[in-house]
């Protein structure tokens, strides 16, 4: 099982304009989709690429502007579920004259490997964007249109996938899985007369772009000195759009699906009020930073005052990080470990705790210990979330059953009781889960549009049957 939960962008200027620069400023915008890499591709030259946060290369902006000057570029940031975080695993990816960015999954990795030439895929010694840009040119050798490929591929390659190209002949490419996993984008930027297609509509707004619509499930788009075109690829229905993108991932800017995250985190908080009325509350806290909204939310709803108990050092090496994207334990335990208690605020006071989820459980215990030794009367912790107790195979680290908190303290059994297990093990004095119809509900969109399998274990929308590994076998470790 191969994933990428990144960010992607492309661009295309009709006038001829750099847009290099607006390339990086997207990705910028799209830095909370992946911190480890990240790199853009124009055409007729290797992709530049760099280890770490864009913004780690600032001194370089200018250089980059004018040695990789273009009017049609895709650029990537990356988060890895699998592989090593180093500079040959950064995307994109060139394969004779096409460059690649790739945000998805693919989960029959072994069989699709066969189709690239028979290579063997491991961690260690292949990426899974590259098989994926492998077989696409092995298929533009015979069908030399880019939409009857990704017809073919699609029918081959199980999983989710958003893609950006640019080819050597100065064609740029955006497309989008017929299941509509992963969310994509598009705007205009109107003073470059440039097309820009992107993860999120915050990459939009960073460069003041009009958001003109989601990229359709299936839908491919291409830009050239032609103009605009698009077309249909494939169609699938129902759509599986990612309910974990509205409680985590995406930006609280960004629009997805006509939907405002912001809005969306914030209405969920309402629904968890609704579901959890602890009465004898004194405060409600977000877990910084993706919680804010929703905390808000419930606060509001229950009536209870809302504080910011919690905050993060953004001084500290990783403070700006999010710890659940990050590869390794070590770091997540380094970036939980400069989230600081506001004594003061929280002391002798019975506080309810707001998160987005529980995945391993390291971030909550810690935070719950940090306000044991705080002086906190009482903690309560209501998550956006259900139960996480399935690995994700269409795009978020959720690779191994072993690791998943919830799992681990039910053993797999859905009795009703997992929130008071897992209180136990974070040594809270309740926990509450969301369900799937009050969060869809809290979303706005139809249960059936959207995709759970994380917490129901339901993998009908994929196809597949999985194969539970460990994050031993998944990374190459």
């Amino acid at each position: 099982m191969v994933r990428e939960n990144c960010g992607v962008v492309a661009i295309f200027s009709l006038d001829g304009k750099n847009v290099i620069p607006m390339v990086i400023n997207s990705l910028r915008a799209l830095q909370h989709r992946g911190q480890e890499a990240w790199g853009i591709a124009i055409p007729k030259k290797r992709p530049y690429k760099e280890i770490g946060l864009v913004s780690d290369a600032a001194s370089k902006f200018n250089i980059l502007e004018e040695k990789y000057a273009s009017h049609a570029a895709i650029g990537h940031v990356r988060y890895s579920t699998v592989g090593k975080s180093n500079l040959e695993n950064a995307q994109p990816l060139k394969v004779n004259d096409l460059c690649i960015a790739h945000n998805g999954t693919i989960a029959n990795v072994d069989e699709f490997s066969n189709m690239v030439g028979g290579c063997t895929f491991t961690p260690q010694t292949m990426n899974d964007t590259l098989l994926a840009a492998k077989r696409i040119v092995s298929l533009l050798n015979d069908k030399d249109n880019m939409g009857e490929a990704l017809g073919v591929l699609k029918g081959e390659m199980i999983g989710s996938f958003c893609f950006t190209f640019v080819n050597d002949y100065g064609y740029v490419f955006a497309a989008r899985d017929p299941k509509g996993f992963r969310p994509m984008v598009l705007g205009y930027h109107k003073s470059t007369n440039s097309y820009v297609v992107a993860s999120e509509s915050c990459a939009l707004s960073s460069i003041g772009s009009e958001l003109l619509r989601d990229v359709e499930p299936g839908e491919l788009i291409k830009m050239s000195d032609k103009g605009f075109e698009r077309e249909i690829f494939a169609t699938e229905k129902p759509h599986s759009h990612c309910s974990f993108e509205y409680t985590y991932f995406a930006h609280p800017t960004s629009v997805m699906e006509g939907l405002n995250i912001y809005l969306v985190r914030k209405r969920i908080g309402n629904y968890l009020a609704k579901k959890f009325p602890l009465s004898d509350a004194d405060i409600v806290i977000p877990v910084p930073d993706s919680a804010r909204p929703t905390a808000l939310g419930y606060a509001e709803k229950l009536g209870v005052p809302f504080e910011e108990g919690l905050l993060k050092d953004r001084y500290s090496r990783k403070g700006p990080f999010r710890s659940f994207i990050e590869p390794h334990q070590s770091d997540r335990i380094e970036i939980t470990r400069w989230i600081i208690p506001i004594r003061e605020v929280i002391e002798n006071k019975h506080v309810v705790i707001v998160d987005d989820s529980i995945v391993r459980g390291t971030s909550s215990a810690a935070i719950v210990e940090t306000l044991r030794q705080s002086g906190v009367k009482k903690i309560s912790m209501v998550l956006s979330y259900p139960p996480i107790t399935y690995p994700c195979y269409a795009g978020i680290d959720f690779p191994s059953q072993e690791e998943l908190l919830a799992y681990r303290v039910t053993n797999g059994e859905k009795n009703g009781n997992t929130g008071e297990l897992v209180a136990r093990s974070i040594h809270a004095d309740f926990v509450g889960y969301n369900d799937i119809d009050n969060l869809a509900t809290a979303i706005g969109l139809p249960k059936e549009e959207l995709c759970f399998t994380c917490s129901s274990g339901n993998y009908k929308s994929l196809g597949i049957k999985p194969l539970f590994k460990t994050r031993a076998q998944m990374k190459g470790e």
